[in-house]
């Protein structure tokens, strides 16, 4: 990933890379990168990962765990699993596969992976020695890599737990008193309430985390970027047009790039008009609803209802915004009765948030984009029904 897709995050890259840099000199680091749903917390980490295992001797691996991994066995599984197939391609992992001994197993039908299987037992022991095992594994690497970057990404389904919490400070304690040098660096990605809840079950645990925040990018930040990308292909955007993208954009990173891609592949002249971008906003929002939002929805919304109630609200919001009375009005009996826990798992998926400044009862899209795409789903429906 080029480090011009991640505008407006200079300060974050550079913040980070100097923490891992102080671990790579001994000092142990614990980091917590914290952001909203669709704020590119993941995509940041990945890119960070991939920068120190370019520039230095660091080995970076990048662990996604989700919802799935709630505990600390799996956890431990999880990340040496990971180390493995990070370093499948090297000359030393002849090294990394003695040192997991008989656990290494090769996978995939010609033996072109490998992942990490040892019996519940022995993943309780890594739990509990983690510091020691990490240390063992960096003096089986060190004539080829001197530090270890660990993101642990999307906690989820770990945050809310006391075990880990309690572990995680423990790891750190042992570690503060029982090595002079600890040339690790870990990463946890998540929410802000992630963060607050590991707070709550563990007070004294986020003295010890770097907490580096990434928030949404500024209207000046996405029009730069957009208008820096068509110039790039010889490309000029009119102001309604840039105003029009920029808008939809939400401030997300994912979005901007959505939609300055749909918009490229539209253009047929060289200039960037309002129905151009308008028509690259449709197809964006059919390219990011079916990417991000049916899946969420096709996990968790099976209901019948809840579907119907989905559509109805497409058919009604012609904004970002709603109002739960308005939506409501429009709902047979039976939708009603449901309706409450409708809007509760809407807030879960992070689909809606409360509209705090419109007062009780109004509710708003995370960003523009899955209100259009919801509007089209119940034109589609409408249609074929």
């Amino acid at each position: 990933m080029p480090l011009e897709l991640f505008v407006g995050r200079s300060r974050q890259i550079e913040e980070v890379s100097r923490y891992i840099r102080q671990a790579a000199s001994g000092k142990q680091e614990n980091i917590f990168l914290a952001g909203d749903r669709g704020i590119g917390k993941s995509s940041l980490a990945s890119f960070l990962r991939h920068l120190v295992s370019t520039q230095g001797d660091v080995l970076g691996i990048h662990v996604s765990l989700g919802r799935s991994v709630s505990t600390l066995e799996d956890m431990v599984r999880h990340v040496f699993d990971q180390i493995l197939k990070e370093t499948r391609s090297q000359s030393w992992f002849k090294n990394i596969a003695q040192y997991f001994g008989k656990h290494v197993q090769e996978v995939g039908l010609f033996g072109i992976s490998v992942s990490f299987a040892p019996p519940e037992k022995d993943l309780k022991e890594l739990a509990r020695n983690f510091p020691e095992a990490l240390k063992n594994l960096l003096e089986k690497i060190q004539a080829d890599k001197k530090a270890l970057f660990i993101v642990l990404d999307d906690i989820n389904g770990l945050a809310g737990r006391v075990e880990f919490a309690d572990w995680y400070k423990s790891f750190a304690d042992g570690i503060a008193t029982h090595y002079e040098k600890f040339p690790v660096s870990i990463m946890l990605v998540g929410l802000p309430e992630n963060r607050d809840t590991l707070s709550n079950l563990q007070p004294s645990l986020m003295r010890i985390f770097r907490v580096v925040e990434i928030e949404k990018l500024s209207d000046g930040e996405v029009s730069n970027f957009l208008l820096s990308a068509f110039e790039k292909a010889e490309i000029k955007a009119e102001a309604e047009a840039l105003e029009i993208m920029v808008r939809f954009s939400s401030g997300l990173p994912a979005l901007m790039q959505e939609i300055g891609d749909a918009v490229f592949w539209l253009d047929s002249d060289g200039i960037i008009g309002e129905n151009d971008a308008l028509s690259g906003v449709l197809d964006a929002a059919e390219n990011v609803g079916r990417k991000y939002l049916d899946p969420k929805i096709c996990r968790a919304i099976r209901s019948k209802q809840y579907r119907s109630i989905l559509r109805k609200a497409g058919q009604i919001s012609l904004g970002r915004k709603f109002a739960k009375k308005e939506v409501e009005e429009n709902l047979d009996e039976g939708e009603k009765k449901v309706f409450h826990n409708f809007l509760r798992k809407l807030r879960e998926l992070g689909i809606i948030e409360p509209d705090l400044e419109q007062g009780r009862g109004t509710y708003r899209f995370m960003n523009e984009i899955y209100p259009v795409y919801l509007r089209m789903e119940s034109e589609r429906f409408k249609k074929s029904a």
